[in-house]
């Protein structure tokens, strides 16, 4: 079946995770509505690394849905087609493991991951080093800030060589660990 990626499918991409997220907010001091999180994955791929792919962007402003919300694969793959599910399925962890061996999970599991799931991977570690460098968890010691910093290079290591101008912005935002 042939299905429409054209702005609308971003759109409502875009309002499909706004309401499974309405009731959400980031953890750092200024609590900001969730939904930004989703947004600046998809922008920060296609305004810096030049991600055209609809299927990708909408995988990015998905991408918490499973992992975060009550949202099935079903009800994403019905909305928004197999493709958009399977990215977004590869990038959720699974939250019945123990928080460290989700992690070390995604350290592992990161360099088999399709393309367009390192993409949004990608994405997601950048503007989590971001927040947390910018308005970290407000329980978060900066033992802690520091250590969320050195796991994420850990995970962006088995994604190299995807996208070298997302490497870079990582690289970037790296460089700010709190110090």
């Amino acid at each position: 079946m042939s299905r429409d990626t054209g702005p609308g499918f971003l759109l409502r991409s875009l309002l499909f995770a706004a309401e499974k997220h309405r009731d959400q907010r980031r953890k750092g001091v200024d609590a900001s509505p969730y939904i930004n999180h989703p947004i600046a994955v998809a922008e920060i791929l296609a305004n810096t690394g030049g991600v055209k792919d609809s299927c990708v962007l909408a995988a990015a402003l998905l991408h918490d849905t499973i992992e975060d919300t009550q949202t099935t694969r079903e009800e994403l793959e019905s909305n928004f087609g197999p493709e958009v599910a399977a990215i977004v399925l590869e990038v959720t962890d699974d939250k019945s493991l123990p928080k460290s061996r989700r992690k070390q999970h995604q350290i592992e599991h990161a360099p088999h991951l399709s393309v367009n799931a390192k993409l949004v991977k990608l994405g997601d570690k950048i503007c989590n080093l971001r927040d947390v460098a910018n308005s970290p968890p407000v329980d978060w010691s900066l033992e802690r800030r520091r250590d969320y910093f050195e796991w994420a290079r850990q995970v962006v290591e088995g994604i190299r060589g995807t996208n070298g101008a997302l490497e870079k912005v990582f690289d970037d935002a790296y460089a700010k660990m709190p110090r």
